[in-house]
């Protein structure tokens, strides 16, 4: 968008268009292979390849680039191959083309790239010899790879886990292509609308040196430069060992564009460079006096002898040759000036090679804890409103992540079987891709135009069918038994084919979690009594719900309990049978008149409604003996009147309101269902905005399960619509939001920790962007509420917290995308949930951490109509099982278990605890655990700890030292490897690559209880 490999050891293996663009002829090989020895430096790829610099006058880093924006106005398609210029000019192919015959031509040029998406695409269409030319262009450090994700990723609608996942498919095609000498040292996040601190925390732990940003907000960057503030080290988590998680950070000095009147791409319409004296158009004195003036003056704002300019932008270098033919002539002239007295040496170098020259100058560098959120780039231009943008892809985002994540766990437990089996052939790398793309900046962030949404729909959806077909092939594998297994995906509208249409069916539920959970199952069925019987054929439970008297048009539901094996399965049957022979439970949904209260309660909790309003009224928890009346109902801001100063309206990217919450309704119609599984209070407040209030029998927080839409438009009003919960709290100015689904950070309303912040906007300045959770407390008590998407919240008075769960706007917001946000189709109705839990301060952490983890890696179900044949003949089904022998500790979470080669595993294990969050069950206590034999259908012969991405070798990864003002902080040694002995400390990951054997014997239930 516009500013206005595997760890060493384990290898396998816009403007308008302004004119036609014109190339140079590449060189031939035995010209090419001259220049390639006259370069700066003939040596392997890293810091020692950077270009010589004058140590006594000031050195201006040319940064020559492009951002290419993976989906934004253009699908993904569409930018690579230079489709549909009249929507955006983009050619992803072109510009790698000409950049290559430009650093082939002149061995003096540098050039940086960053999106792998589209670097691994064009790297496979080339010929040997074109391969083999970047290679050595990347050997000398000329071609520079920052960042080196699949793509350049949101910080604000991302969680934590599908960042790591994006990161580490991209570095691994670096890791594989070009060795050591491809890997990044330096992250690049020039266009992101704000920063997380989560973000620079998995940065660090990624081994990377340091990070430059483009965007930070206007009034911190302004502060920045008059302190010589503007580079830093970020100290990004209060949990790890600094530097664990420290980042040295710079901000760069015009976002990422390239300085007025130097702009020389076929997209920009600045002068070329005219150094021949005799031509009536030669401007070269007026040139260097004008840069020589813009060096000196940036360079107050920085503390080296060093500054950087960015050279590019978005698409650019489509004619690289047009670019870089004025820079050498730049950089020639400006040099030239030395011979007469000037101090100012000019050079062409990259985002490593600065950073490295900021590493020697061995200065102490300011320190910061919080993060850059929210970030704003005018008074009344605030970018919280792409927090809650587009929330039915957020929400298919999140849920394709936690598919991702089973069938990864299952092509490692099932091994080679679940690529090939009797379904076919199976692959999880189509998904990992399709959500890697999902993490752009302008992806999940929902961003982008209505035709590039519905193209990331469509690679999510295409790589989840080579995943169902994994699945199908480990299920028939672990289980024995070849079934025609089926998903429901919309089962959150309840629709499912065959569970409404079968009189016999079985439900299959894999638990991705490391330890035992009880899941409720919610299927739709057909009118009728039915029969459930758990893997070793008892009859469970179970209640039919008539949804359809509370809504007609919902189909009927059968509900039971399920309990799941870690890392494992649990095959239920599910049967028809005559309501004479059934003792289940056939209730009503009762509409409900005023009356003293209306009340939902369990063994944990229980929760009151105005018998006036129909809004939840009171939240109890009964163990606990903790009272808070919460108030809990939707009102909707006023998208649709432009700022009065500035016309600023509310769009994709920013959020701007009169502050004014207009009410949905004042009052909710409401119907009451019972039965011994669950109790629910249907309240219906318009006819496009109602939500089901649940407490199933043992759970410990009460569900809000919210639809809204169509937003209506016929008053042409545009609609923020939010949730908001009022509670009589005495917060005193502070709530608390999650980073990235990890970390909290503590944030206060009008408020900045590291600037006297002048609030120009008491809502969206006041907005945070919220992976999984909010909360409010007063000390004492503490109210949070558990998302199941990415959503912007906010505490704008005490006691109150809200989130924006749906919009519908009619206006652009004048931010490139060039389309209001009207959710037209399937978009235009979201349905979601909010898991409320009330708790006491010091307790909470345990129920909100373990929550959020169930949350984003929910059981997968899975039908089959039954009667499958046998895998193996001769051997009995398997109706339940676990790929742990024994559990992991609830503070443990397995973040990643993945296929990593032929015999090869990727495994990440985390402490999802904060230092001394927990004190009531001592889960933020270092965890050691014990690995060995911890598998049931392998066993690890060999484990290598890796850097996070895991492309380099932890023990032998060394990353740049920097000093806070704060004084200097030793390194953490790195402990010893025992597969008896891993410990985690409090927020840690550590990743490994394991090498296994699968167990042949895993296969064969002997033991496993049989289907009745």
């Amino acid at each position: 968008m516009t500013a206005i490999a595997e760890a060493s050891g384990t290898h396998t293996g816009g403007c308008e268009d302004m004119g036609r663009a014109w190339w140079i002829p590449v060189p031939p090989l035995s010209l090419l292979f001259l220049l390639f020895r006259a370069a700066h430096s003939t040596h392997a790829a890293g810091y020692q390849t950077c270009p010589t610099v004058q140590p006594d006058m000031l050195n201006v880093h040319l940064l020559p680039h492009t951002h290419n924006d993976v989906g934004w106005v253009k699908t993904v398609d569409q930018y690579y191959y230079g489709v549909r210029n009249e929507l955006h000019h983009g050619a992803v192919q072109y510009i790698l083309d000409s950049v290559i015959s430009a650093l082939r031509a002149e061995p003096s040029r540098r050039f940086v790239y960053v999106e792998m998406a589209f670097f691994s695409r064009w790297w496979h269409q080339q010929t040997n010899a074109t391969q083999q030319a970047v290679r050595e262009l990347v050997r000398q450090g000329r071609l520079e790879f920052a960042n080196g994700g699949w793509v350049m990723n949101d910080e604000a609608a991302t969680h934590y886990g599908a960042i790591v996942d994006q990161m580490t498919l991209g570095l691994r095609f670096l890791r594989d292509t070009f060795g050591d000498d491809g890997r990044p040292r330096v992250a690049w996040h020039i266009d992101p609308f704000g920063h997380s601190r989560e973000q620079a925390s998995l940065f660090a732990q990624m081994g990377f040196d340091g990070i430059f940003l483009g965007r930070v907000d206007y009034q911190d960057k302004e502060l920045r430069k008059i302190k010589r503030e503007l580079e830093l080290v970020w100290r990004a988590s209060a949990s790890l060992q600094p530097p664990t998680a420290d980042l040295f950070t710079g901000v760069l000095p015009n976002v990422y564009d390239p300085p007025r009147y130097l702009c020389w791409d076929r997209l920009c319409d600045d002068k070329p460079v005219v150094d021949n004296p005799n031509s009536p158009e030669h401007s070269s004195k007026e040139l260097v006096d004008y840069f020589l003036n813009l060096a000196t003056t940036q360079h107050r704002s920085y503390r080296t002898k060093h500054t950087v300019m960015t050279m590019g932008g978005d698409f650019y270098y489509e004619n690289a040759d047009m670019w870089f033919k004025n820079l050498d002539k730049l950089i020639r002239l400006v040099n030239a000036q030395q011979a007469k007295g000037s101090r100012v040496h000019v050079l062409y170098s990259t985002p490593a090679c600065y950073l490295w020259e900021l590493n020697k100058a061995n200065l102490t560098w300011s320190l910061k804890e919080d993060d850059f959120f929210p970030y704003a780039d005018g008074p009344h231009q605030f970018w919280t409103g792409y927090f809650s943008s587009r929330p039915a892809l957020k929400r298919y985002e999140r849920v394709s992540y936690n598919f991702l994540q089973v069938c990864k766990q299952l092509e490692a437990l099932a091994g080679p079987a679940a690529n090939v089996g009797p379904y076919g052939s199976g692959d999880s790398a189509p998904l990992d891709k399709a959500m890697a793309v999902l993490q752009n900046h302008q992806a999940v962030s929902g961003t982008s135009s209505q035709q590039v949404v519905d193209d990331y729909a469509r690679q999510l959806a295409a790589g989840w069918r080579p995943c169902k077909v994994l699945l199908s092939n480990a299920l028939a594998r672990l289980s024995g038994s070849q079934e025609a297994f089926s998903i429901c995906p919309e089962l959150n509208i309840s629709v499912c084919p065959l569970s409404q249409t079968s009189a016999r069916f079985q439900v299959a539920i894999y638990n991705p979690l490391a330890r035992k959970v009880d899941r409720m199952v919610r299927l739709p069925v057909s009118a009728g009594a039915f029969l459930v019987k758990d893997p070793s054929g008892h009859a469970v439970p179970s209640d039919v719900s008539p949804f359809r008297d509370c809504h007609p048009r919902t189909p009927m539901e059968l509900l039971f309990s399920a309990s799941v094996p870690a890392l494992g399965f649990s095959i239920y049957s599910v049967a028809v049978v005559s309501q004479q022979k059934h003792q289940g439970h056939f209730p009503r949904c009762i509409p409900q008149k005023p009356r003293p209260g209306v009340i939902i309660r369990n063994k944990y909790i229980q929760a009151t409604f105005n018998p006036k309003t129909g809004f939840l009224m009171q939240i109890e928890d009964l163990e606990k003996q903790l009272v808070l009346p919460v108030s809990q109902s939707f009102f909707w801001y006023d998208a649709s009147t432009p700022h009065i100063q500035d016309h600023q309206l509310s769009e994709a990217y920013i959020l701007s309101t009169d502050g004014m919450q207009l009410p949905v309704n004042s009052s909710a119609q409401i119907h009451l269902l019972k039965t011994p599984l669950v109790q629910e209070v249907h309240q219906n407040f318009s006819a496009w905005c109602s939500q089901v209030v649940r407490l199933y029998r043992g759970q410990c927080h009460l569900e809000l399960e919210w639809t809204v839409g169509p937003i209506p438009e016929d008053d042409k009003w545009g609609k923020e619509v939010i949730s908001r919960f009022d509670t009589p709290l005495d917060t005193k100015g502070y709530f608390y939001t999650d980073s990235n689904g990890r970390e909290i950070l503590k944030r206060r309303r009008n408020y900045r920790p590291t600037w006297n912040l002048n609030q120009t906007e008491p809502v969206a300045g006041n907005y945070y962007p919220v992976n999984t959770r909010i909360y409010i407390t007063d000390g004492k008590k503490q109210l949070t509420v558990l998302t199941d998407r990415s959503q912007g919240g906010s505490s704008l008075q005490d006691g109150s917290l809200e989130l924006m769960v749906h919009c519908r706007l009619l206006l652009d917001d004048n931010r490139g995308l060039g389309e209001p946000l009207l959710e037209e189709g399937s978009g235009s109705w979201v349905r979601g949930r909010h898991l409320v839990l009330l708790d006491a301060v010091g307790k909470v952490a345990a129920g909100h951490r373990l929550l959020a983890e169930k949350e984003a890696l929910s059981p997968q179900v899975v039908l089959a109509p039954g009667g499958g044949t046998p895998q193996q003949p001769g051997h009995a089904r398997r109706t339940q099982f676990s790929g742990l022998r024994r559990e992991l500790p609830p503070s443990v979470h397995l973040l990643t278990l993945a296929r990593w080669g032929p015999d090869k595993l990727l495994l990440r294990l985390e402490h999802q605890f904060a230092r001394g969050e927990d004190s009531g069950c001592n889960l933020s206590s270092p965890v050691t655990l014990n690995l060995q034999n911890l598998f049931s259908t392998f066993t690890i012969t060999h484990l290598q700890e890796t850097t996070l991405a895991a492309n380099q070798p932890r023990a032998s990864t060394s990353r740049l030292k920097w000093t806070p003002d704060t004084g200097p902080v030793p390194t953490p040694k790195v402990p010893p490897l025992d597969l008896a002995t891993i410990t985690l400390q409090p927020m840690e990951i550590r990743t490994f690559v394991a090498s296994v054997q699968w167990k042949e014997d895993a296969w064969t239930p002997r033991d496993a209880p049989l289907q009745a």
